[in-house]
């Protein structure tokens, strides 16, 4: 029996999102990045259950989320010791959007990590998507 062209493909792993939100993030202009300071980029399947119960969300619910405190209440209030800023990719949830949708899985990874750091500089929808089509 001949194997059929699609029985080696499987789902991308946390560490492949992990390489698209890499290189997402290096396509980004200079000066965004820039302004990111130490922010993490993570990956993980799904959201934390105490952040489920926070958002009162499905595991299906959120494809990413920033963590941290944004840059405009930054500068008001410095706190020693505290963690860097972070924005959390939700693996399972990404796939299960791809899935649904006619958009590439780096477009997708880029959307949404554009829109998590998006939240870290209070910036408005319109100006989430002008980033994103410098990336384009």
């Amino acid at each position: 029996m001949a194997e059929h062209r699609l029985s080696g493909l499987s789902a991308p792993t946390l560490s492949d999102i992990e390489e698209l939100a890499a290189e997402a993030f290096a396509a980004l202009p200079e000066a965004f990045r820039a302004l990111c300071g130490d922010i993490v980029i993570a990956v993980q399947d799904f959201p934390d259950k105490d952040v489920l119960d926070e958002m009162n969300a499905g595991e299906f619910d959120l494809l990413g989320l920033f963590h941290g405190v944004g840059l405009a209440h930054d500068a008001a209030s410095p706190e020693t010791g505290r963690m860097p800023n972070m924005v959390f990719l939700y693996r399972r949830a990404i796939l299960d959007y791809w899935a649904e949708h006619d958009e590439t899985l780096g477009a997708i990874v880029t959307h949404v990590l554009v829109h998590e750091i998006g939240h870290h500089f209070g910036l408005s929808d319109e100006d989430m998507y002008a980033i994103e089509d410098q990336v384009k």
